[in-house]
């Protein structure tokens, strides 16, 4: 059962960390599964039990608990209260951080670094049904610019993503949004321009 609130309340229900470095191949991997990411996902609205999110996703019980334990060991996800019901004490799981970043010292046992989920193979996937019914807004951008002015701009597109996960949860509808910003080695160039072919 959907819990109302005012329409100005905190999102999510708990506190939690702005920002959190991931940096163990462990948290990388607890991150890369698409049920768990669908986890984190419910849980930037409010806090939820297992049973509440194994509702939410369609998953049997124990499947959920699973995932959520390797959230919680990774240090991803938090119990952040609890509530007795019947001699039964219920956990509710919410994120330890709004944002989860990979560390650039991360590395596993062999010395390889684990692949991190590549968020546009989920929002491919995601988006198709809102293409087909000709639902889907979306924008590719190639400009050429120098490295200090691309992380400048990344900080401007992080607190707009802030800002989206800030927005109040209501309505019928949830929105995917995704954004990324990737060099790319061999995107065309045009040659300088010559000074004297303006005429």
């Amino acid at each position: 059962m959907p819990i109302n609130r005012p329409i100005n309340s905190p999102v999510p229900d708990y506190e939690l960390l702005d920002e959190l470095e991931l940096t163990t191949a462990e948290q990388v991997r607890a991150i890369s599964d698409p049920l768990r990411t669908t986890i984190l996902g419910l849980l930037h609205e409010r806090a939820a039990t297992v049973t509440e999110l194994a509702t939410a996703v369609g998953r049997p019980k124990s499947t959920v608990a699973h995932h959520v334990k390797v959230l919680t060991e990774a240090g991803i996800l938090q119990v952040v209260r609890t509530r007795r019901v019947r001699a039964i004490e219920e956990r509710f799981y919410g994120r330890a951080a709004r944002m989860f970043y990979v560390g650039l010292g991360r590395q596993g046992k062999d010395g390889q670094l684990p692949h991190d989920f590549n968020d546009f193979e989920v929002a491919v996937e995601e988006s198709k049904p809102a293409y087909d019914a000709g639902q889907l807004r979306s924008f590719i951008r190639h400009a050429r610019i120098p490295e200090d002015r691309a992380a400048e701009f990344w900080k401007q597109v992080d607190a707009l993503i802030h800002s989206f996960d800030q927005l109040p949860r209501a309505g019928g509808t949830t929105y995917g949004f995704t954004v990324g910003l990737y060099p790319i080695v061999d995107y065309p160039t045009l040659p300088p321009a010559d000074d004297e072919s303006s005429t």
